[in-house]
């Protein structure tokens, strides 16, 4: 059962953005969904901890890409139109994404 965590985890990072993706960008889904996977780069602010990966920490706040501040920013991009606003759409489901990990792993997932 310890399988379930990372697979929902990666599941909701690189296979909804498709979804998201599709449904949002119909005309243009490719190039979304292809930045969409480049906003991955956010986890880049993981680099500055130590250790770098803690599979009982929240992402959530700890890390610098990953705060209320940050997320302010991404909500910011919605308003504007094209590749920012899919920008901001992505970052904010990595954000979401990260949170349900986190609060899966007290469920025992």
């Amino acid at each position: 059962m310890d399988y379930i965590r990372p697979v929902i985890h990666y599941f909701l990072h690189f296979c909804f953005p498709l979804v998201l993706a599709y449904i949002f960008f119909r005309k243009d889904w490719k190039k979304a969904y292809f930045i969409m996977l480049g906003t991955m780069l956010v986890d880049a602010d993981h680099l500055l901890s130590t250790p770098v990966f803690a599979p009982d920490r929240c992402s959530i706040n700890f890390h610098p890409l990953h705060t209320v501040w940050a997320m302010s920013i991404y909500v910011i991009f919605l308003f504007f139109r094209g590749n920012v606003r899919i920008i901001g759409i992505a970052l904010l489901f990595h954000m979401l994404t990260d949170w349900i990990d986190f609060q899966l792993q007290h469920l025992n997932f």
